[in-house]
């Protein structure tokens, strides 16, 4: 699709400087460009939530308030509030950087850093996440869960702004996936679309969800519930339902959900801290 010597000769022309934010935000630009060549019916769509953007903390914010936007609260307010949330966060920034490239690294569908950030509703609601977590943390809850309300009605994903995931994470499809109040995620965690990961509705306070640990696949309608550890580089099998801890690389499967076998070789080495393209 997007031809890459004429990828490196925008490249080129954009005299990209050499710090890893602007590298990932000058390719998104390479390429964005070269999808107008290719389809010129969505340049004015391109230019204003890309070309015309001045990063991609921008241009995130532009195109989920184009999303999100509702008759009481329009698009520029919506950007506006998320912007004002992804900037009081400075990890922030780095955690998108990571998604995207953990999404071109781990789904063999994506070539292209501009596609997840144009079309895919799992990485744009983990965005969304990332700042109403943001939120969250700074007291500013009310609006938090107005972010958390809407990605749910319009991106059909709903995590929590108090769960604490990592950068680097891929959630793929994401249609139905629920995310917990107490889950963690580490980075390098790849979660399909139907995923739940939810308490077992008896536990008052505390932690009450689960614990996925660096590198786990959870496959497309598992469920998994309670202050459990999906262990690292350990894979649920989809339509699993998960009620006790999973080792460290082992696979389980099944309703309750148990081992089919173990020492899963590890994902392909990658650092979610990796700039490389």
């Amino acid at each position: 699709m997007v031809n890459g010597e004429r990828l490196n000769h925008i490249l080129g022309s954009l005299k990209i400087l050499h710090s890893v934010k602007q590298m990932i935000w000058d390719q998104i630009k390479a390429e964005v460009l070269l999808r107008i060549e290719e389809e010129k019916s969505l340049k004015d769509y391109f230019q204003l939530l890309i070309l015309s953007q001045v990063d991609i903390l921008s241009s995130v914010a532009s195109i989920l308030a184009s999303k999100l936007q509702t008759d009481a609260l329009k698009t520029s307010k919506i950007k506006e509030l998320l912007l004002e949330a992804f900037q009081s966060n400075t990890k922030i920034i780095k955690e998108i950087e990571q998604d995207l490239l953990f999404f071109k690294n781990e789904d063999p569908a994506c070539h292209h850093l501009s596609t997840p950030l144009l079309f895919y509703k799992g990485f744009l609601g983990l965005a969304c996440y990332r700042a109403s977590h943001a939120l969250w943390i700074n007291n500013r809850k009310t609006l938090a869960l107005f972010f958390q309300n809407r990605a749910s009605e319009v991106l059909g994903i709903d995590i929590h702004p108090a769960a604490k995931i990592a950068g680097g994470i891929m959630i793929d499809h994401a249609t139905g996936v629920v995310i917990g109040e107490t889950c963690t995620i580490e980075s390098k965690v790849s979660i399909f679309q139907g995923v739940t990961l939810g308490g077992k509705g008896n536990e008052s306070g505390g932690k009450r969800h689960p614990s996925i640990l660096e590198g786990a696949s959870i496959f497309a309608s598992s469920t998994i519930l309670g202050d459990i550890l999906v262990g690292k580089n350990a894979v649920v099998a989809a339509g699993s339902l998960v009620l006790k801890s999973v080792q460290e690389n082992e696979t389980v499967a099944g309703i309750p959900a148990r081992r089919v076998r173990g020492l899963r070789q590890n994902k392909a080495e990658w650092d979610p801290g990796d700039s490389s393209l």
